[in-house]
């Protein structure tokens, strides 16, 4: 059978030889824009007690792209497990590692729950360890096939006034920050600290990554009162010390409600993107 009779009118066409990922043609294409917009689902009742979840929709499109089926993708910074959960419906295998065992728990729970959807299906070895990604070279793990991860937005959690603290602390069992644990990054308050362990983090990753493989950071830069901190920036500087930084897609948020910042005195935007910078480990 000819590739042309191997056409799909939603997917295209197969590609010869592809080393990278198991998409045809038109899925490749479509991925290959430098912007695109993901409204996400609401959260499930079980994760939204996490103050920065991303979604597993939004996870799963990068997946299917940089990896193949049965593959290994990791995430350091699991929290309540999106990237695993995103991973197994891929039918890739996920690894993540979380500092607070209350958030490793409820992936833990909603993983299997996944799992058991599956059936037959479900890739084996997906797993959640509680530990510190800063340790991760003790960890044992198989090599990394992809990467997925986002890292706190430095302290801004924390900041007073930010955006989600008030709504957040009027509910019931929603964490307003991720813990007070000292180990924790969201904690760090010098700006230039956080980016070096940050980036050091990665640099461990980059030794469990197998040779070609990717590395997404998904990350914004931050308002934190007059100032504007690049932070997607110069994490895209510091990890590119050791990865090459090969290209960025920004994630367009367009269903969130605008603010009349400055209004009638000066320019203040709503950031209502991020920047999912994609590096590879030549």
């Amino acid at each position: 059978m000819s590739i042309q009779d191997d056409m799909d009118p939603l997917r295209g066409r197969p590609i010869r030889r592809n080393r990278l990922n198991d998409l045809y043609s038109k899925e490749w294409l479509k991925f290959q824009k430098s912007w695109f917009v993901h409204n996400p689902p609401r959260r499930r009742k079980g994760v939204v007690r996490h103050p920065a979840k991303f979604p597993e929709t939004l996870v799963e499109e990068f997946i299917r792209f940089f990896t193949k089926a049965g593959e290994t993708v990791l995430d350091p910074m699991a929290g309540t497990g999106s990237t695993i959960v995103a991973a197994a419906r891929a039918g890739r295998v996920g690894i993540g590692i979380e500092l607070q065992e209350e958030y490793a728990e409820i992936g833990r729970q909603w993983l299997a729950e996944e799992l058991e959807a599956l059936g037959e299906a479900a890739p084996e070895g997906s797993r959640i360890i509680t530990g510190d990604a800063r340790d991760l070279g003790k960890l044992g793990l198989p090599p990394v096939d992809y990467c997925i991860t986002s890292p706190p937005y430095w302290d801004m959690l924390r900041v007073k006034g930010w955006k989600t603290q008030k709504h957040r602390a009027q509910s019931e069992n929603l964490d307003v920050y991720y813990s007070d644990d000292e180990r924790d990054l969201g904690n760090i308050d010098d700006y230039n600290e956080f980016v070096a362990l940050t980036a050091g983090i990665y640099r461990e990753v980059a030794t469990a990554m197998r040779p070609k493989a990717y590395l997404t950071v998904i990350v914004k830069n931050v308002k934190k009162g007059p100032t504007i901190y690049p932070l997607a920036w110069d994490l895209g500087k510091a990890i590119g010390e050791f990865l090459k930084l090969k290209d960025e897609r920004i994630w367009c948020q367009d269903d969130q409600r605008l603010s009349p910042f400055g209004m009638g005195n000066c320019w203040v935007s709503n950031t209502m993107h991020q920047y999912c910078l994609n590096f590879r480990k030549e």
